[in-house]
């Protein structure tokens, strides 16, 4: 049996705060106020670091030159993510990584060569005593359920960044945050979970000059219960500042509620440009189009499905994912997809997502021979909003024809991203 595309591809028819202190007295004095319109936040002046040393400035290559003057002085050898720092030592020597290393230090302490060194030596001390360089081949016990669901490496963006989600609103429901989070044992063993999230995702990371070496963070604000997971966030927030310097390129918030549209705003000018460039906030509404149409971050085929996305736990698992064709439908447009040249006895298989959805939806075949019927595959169906999974169907063609796949987004003014993928599978011979 063979595996193939349609003849012709189908086409629309022209029908983090500077301070913690800050940052929870803020959303303190937030937690009791009223609801208020929210608003897409994007920053146009993202430029990603860069570790090609003839990239740097003259201070920059003298801080280096410090830091690993003062490393070399080192008794003992030190590496971090399996990476030798020590420039004298023979494991180092050459070794383009370490300067990638070394750079995220620096630039986390301004270039200021004392501080970077200060900062490593602490993050070697604590990757010790806490077992970080074990602690991504352990079977921690308990955290089934949290597998996929509140932090989880899934995918990666369109340079290749792998992507870490984080979405803590499974810990609204008290008997899910008193079996994780409730009490100081319970705590330490939900960071140890993270801190392998995260260290998994490090391992993803090529740590080379003009590689890949920062992951996209996206964050989940829906349902996330603040006043409850204050502790927690405290913790991953000093754990991941203080061992995991500049190893975010892009940190985007998605389901921003309004309050923290508000509290974005109070702390922004707290905040360095380098660090705001950094930063994409987007509402409820904005999901899909944020994460992979917008800002062009993720692919389709990369994007979870309950973010608007085509990919289903697991998907990633057989290898990679047959790519998607993204469009848009405008207010008031109903487009047609269609499948051409598709033989009988062939099998065709297709996914559709529409980003805020509120679309009718219907498909049908219809067949060349035109003393043939039209046959309706599906009914005509208003999705709405809150659907949390893509359209998915196989059909099996009696005759030769063509697929056609109808979204009307008449009764709507907004425009909508949407992504859709197929392919069939030819009849046996």
């Amino acid at each position: 049996m063979e595996s193939s595309q349609a003849t012709t591809e189908p086409v629309p028819s022209p029908n983090p705060a500077t301070k913690r202190s800050l940052l929870s007295s803020l959303m303190e004095a937030t937690a009791g106020a009223t609801a208020a319109p929210t608003a897409l936040h994007v920053s146009h002046s993202f430029k990603e670091d860069c570790y090609l040393l003839s990239s740097l400035k003259l201070a920059e290559l003298k801080a280096l030159q410090e830091l690993q003057q003062l490393l070399a002085v080192s008794p003992k050898p030190i590496s971090i993510w399996g990476v030798p720092l020590a420039p004298s030592s023979a494991a180092a020597a050459g070794d383009e990584r370490a300067v990638v290393v070394l750079l995220k230090f620096l630039r986390a302490r301004d270039f200021d060569a004392g501080q970077a060194h200060a900062m490593l030596l602490r993050c070697v001390e604590w990757r010790r005593e806490f077992g970080a360089d074990e602690v991504a081949e352990e079977e921690l016990v308990g955290f089934k359920e949290l597998e996929g669901v509140v932090a989880y490496m899934h995918g990666w963006d369109r340079w290749g960044h792998p992507v870490c989600y984080n979405a803590y609103g499974v810990f609204k429901d008290k008997d899910v945050y008193d079996r994780v989070l409730g009490d100081a044992d319970k705590l330490h063993h939900f960071l140890r979970w993270r801190v392998q999230v995260m260290e998994r995702g490090v391992r993803l990371l090529q740590l080379r000059p003009g590689g890949i070496n920062s992951i996209i963070q996206v964050t989940d604000l829906k349902d996330m219960p603040k006043r409850e997971l204050r502790a927690a966030s405290q913790h991953i927030l000093s754990l991941f500042q203080d061992n995991y310097p500049e190893m975010v390129a892009r940190k985007v918030f998605i389901n921003v509620p309004w309050y923290f549209t508000l509290l974005y705003a109070m702390i922004s000018p707290f905040l360095t440009e380098r660090t705001k460039s950094k930063f994409v906030i987007a509402r409820e509404s904005n999901v899909a189009e944020t994460l992979y149409k917008c800002c062009r971050f993720i692919r389709p085929e990369f994007v979870p499905v309950q973010y608007g996305g085509l990919s289903r736990p697991g998907d990633l698992q057989n290898g990679p994912p047959k790519p998607a064709t993204e469009f848009t439908i405008k207010g008031g447009e109903r487009v047609n997809l269609e499948i051409d040249g598709i033989e009988g006895g062939a099998s065709i298989t297709w996914d559709i997502a529409v980003g805020g959805w509120d679309v009718d939806y219907g498909a049908e075949y219809v067949p060349s021979d035109g003393g043939s019927y039209t046959i309706i595959v599906e009914k005509t169906r208003r999705v709405p909003a809150t659907a949390d999974e893509p359209i998915h169907n196989v059909y099996t063609a009696r005759e030769v024809g063509k697929m056609v796949l109808s979204i009307d987004n008449t009764n709507s003014r907004r425009r909508k991203v949407a992504a859709y993928r197929y392919f069939v599978r030819k009849p046996c011979t």
